[in-house]
């Protein structure tokens, strides 16, 4: 086959919970002739989605872990990632972004702009990913993809226009109207694949006219020809075409398609429009930081005579050992060649190439620039950078949020625990926001993570692949320690044992620190304290922060000053400094009126307007801030900040108390002071395991 690497689009479709992610993934396969029949999420029949490979996935309905697959539509090439919408998965999202060139966004024409749309959004900003919006779900009742299309301007403040529209809503949906072409699309046969084009029906005329206005006119701003030619009345599809094109890669303009996946109705547009409007690699700038030149960004050019570089954006431990997605940036990658891993310093053969569809797999000898393939049996973690040819490049690594909640764990029996540290080690390759550690004082293990989902699908996944059933105790939140006021500090570390003893004296001032964990000045004047041992200082405040004196929880937010100390120049060490630096820092942490924090999660509730009273009830009863409520048809959206402390079981609790309608996402916003009572509390509670803890 000839390689035209103008013909590939590396793409994701991301969006919130059940907007129906996986359903289009599904259909874009059957209409590529990757599927010769389709099966749904929910499965009635049993088989589940093919893009949702994982047991887990099948029986919850969600999807967990980015499935990649490539597919043909017309003469194109199309990598196909369905990433999870879940709150508690965004590491997969956020890694299937890092390799995307452009995206779907799925809404739903019910719900429309949703809190986790504005997380995925947020992402694809962050990224520089260009996209194009489908509206999902158009035969479900109380639809409306043009209410949509203007949430998406003024909650995302997207330029956003309709590229098609729907002809009938709700369960008298036919067709779509693609304005480009001004011409009706009907989707016929069992399942949709004959496209029947007709003309629009006569109603809806004057209407889409209107619309193919309002889209020449946002898109003729990118092309002058277009802008002439549209005053005249006179422009062509391929002019409109081009201008769009032009728009969405810059990152200033989002086409609007509709249509529902589950009726098989509006998809194969979607697909012209991914090969139409979104970027092939080459149009993508991409940089590397080179670490040989002091992490200055070299931009990457995808050609195949220059060196290699690619990246490993994610590990999947199949039955046949460790499996690497790798995205090929520049040069390619044969069968048998050496690759260098930039961050483990190692160098690696490259055994077996596969491309990858789901969890079915082929073979293939070479990788070409911009394609998206896997590697095996290559020990690595994710976001690894993988180079040939001499050189050092890291692609900027990718942006991992920090666990919130945690859980600890023993398993029900002791013979299982080597498997249980299997999965463990497993699990945290996989997936860097899962973490794990033994507890020194309780020796439990202990597992964080993203959320209460997300710690449950790793138990859960322990016991069926692993075959290693655990038992889960009380879920612990990750509070903090703070101070409030700036305090004075001057210790003096003696310690006389036989031959040379300790002698360290430390003073300054410690103050809060609004946007840092920590800073530590020297302002040593006149060589009190020699060169030598300031960094000892450094390390002893580091140390004295790892453990908090009112919960044993971490202080953050500290700025440390030295502007004063002593030494002895046979009895000072690093030691001595240390010890003295831990010493100083406990004595004006005392002074400095220390308060624990909490943290503090972004809680967005939505369900029909009659329980509104309820959920309001449910965020007041938790210590809960309302923030904003919107009412839209019959449906209330209620965004709160409330302690994570108070959210364990929350939906257990919301869905009986709204009849099961309401739903929930919740995201770590900051850390916030906890009230007197609850602090007395917190710190009682601390005093009392140890106190338990000596005997």
């Amino acid at each position: 086959m000839d390689f035209d690497i103008s013909k590939i689009r590396n793409i994701g479709i991301s969006a919130h919970i059940d907007s129906g992610k996986t359903t289009l993934s599904e259909r874009i396969l059957f209409y590529c002739n990757r599927i010769h029949q389709i099966h749904e999420v929910h499965g009635k029949d049993g088989v589940g989605a093919t893009m949702d490979s994982m047991e887990l996935e099948r029986e919850r309905g969600i999807t967990i872990q980015s499935a990649a697959t490539q597919v043909q539509w017309k003469d194109y090439t199309i990598n196909l990632i369905d990433t999870p919408g879940h709150v508690d998965f965004t590491i997969e999202v956020e890694r299937s972004l890092r390799v995307l060139d452009g995206a779907i966004l799925v809404l739903c024409a019910v719900a429309g702009v949703q809190s986790q749309s504005i997380t995925v959004d947020r992402q694809l900003k962050r990224y520089h990913v260009p996209r194009i919006a489908f509206v999902n779900k158009c035969d479900r009742q109380g639809a409306n993809p043009i209410r949509v299309c203007k949430q998406l301007r003024d909650k995302l403040g997207l330029n956003a226009h309709m590229m098609a529209l729907p002809i009938g809503l709700e369960d008298k949906l036919e067709g779509v109207v693609d304005l480009v072409t001004m011409k009706a699309l009907y989707f016929e046969g069992p399942d949709g694949q004959e496209v029947r084009v007709a003309e629009i029906p006569a109603h809806m005329v004057d209407e889409a006219k209107k619309y193919r206005a309002d889209l020449v006119d946002a898109v003729s701003m990118f092309d002058d020809q277009l802008m002439e030619d549209a005053l005249e009345g006179k422009e062509t599809e391929e002019e409109i075409i081009a201008a769009v094109r032009k728009a969405t890669l810059a990152e200033q303009f989002v086409g609007v398609f509709c249509g529902s996946a589950h009726m098989n109705k509006g998809v194969q547009l979607v697909l012209d429009g991914v090969t139409r409007y979104l970027p092939d690699p080459t149009e993508v700038h991409n940089y590397a930081f080179d670490l040989d030149n002091n992490e200055s960004q070299v931009e990457l050019f995808n050609v195949a005579d220059k060196p290699t570089v690619a990246i490993a954006f994610k590990l999947d431990d199949g039955q046949y050992g460790q499996l690497t997605y790798v995205r090929v940036y520049q040069g390619t990658i044969p069968k048998g060649c050496e690759l260098y891993n930039t961050r483990a310093r190692k160098k690696f053969k490259v055994g077996r190439l596969v491309r990858m569809n789901a969890d079915k797999m082929e073979d293939i000898n070479e990788a070409t620039p911009g394609d998206i393939i896997a590697l095996f049996g290559i020990d690595c973690a994710s976001g690894d950078t993988f180079c040939g040819g001499g050189l050092n490049y890291s692609m900027a690594s990718m942006y991992v949020p920090n666990p919130v909640i945690s859980e600890s764990i023993t398993p029900k029996e002791k013979k299982d625990a080597a498997q249980m540290a299997k999965a463990l080690n497993r699990f945290t390759k996989e997936d860097p926001t899962f973490q794990t550690y033994v507890d020194p004082e309780s020796n439990e293990t202990i597992i964080k993570g993203m959320g209460e989902l997300h710690l449950a699908v790793y138990v859960e996944r322990m016991k069926r692949e692993y075959k290693c059933e655990v038992v889960v105790g009380q879920p612990q939140v990750a509070y903090r320690e703070s101070i409030t006021q700036s305090a004075p500090f001057n210790y003096t570390h003696k310690k006389q044992t036989g031959g040379s003893g300790q002698y360290g004296r430390v003073a300054g001032i410690m103050e809060p620190l609004a946007d840092k964990d920590y800073e530590f000045v020297d302002a040593i004047k006149g060589g009190a304290i020699p060169n030598e041992y300031i960094p000892s200082c450094d390390k002893g405040f580091r140390k004295a922060m790892e453990k908090g004196t009112l919960i044993g929880f971490p202080i953050v937010g500290v700025k440390m000053t030295i502007n004063d100390g002593q030494y002895h120049p046979v009895d000072s060490s690093d030691i001595a400094f240390q010890q003295a630096a831990i010493g100083a820092f406990r004595e004006g942490y005392e002074k400095a009126k220390p308060v624990i924090l909490e943290p503090i999660m972004k809680v967005s509730i939505s369900g029909p307007t009659e329980f509104q009273g309820n959920m309001f009830g449910l965020i007041n009863q938790r210590r809960g801030v309302i923030i904003d409520t919107t009412d839209e048809n019959n449906t209330s959206t209620v965004n709160a900040e409330v302690p994570l402390s108070e959210m364990f079981g929350f939906s257990t609790i919301l869905r009986s108390s709204t009849q099961g309608k309401a739903e929930f996402t919740m995201e770590f916003l900051k850390y916030g002071r906890v009230p007197n009572a609850v602090g007395e509390e917190l710190m009682k509670k601390y005093q009392e395991e140890r106190k338990a803890a000596q005997k």
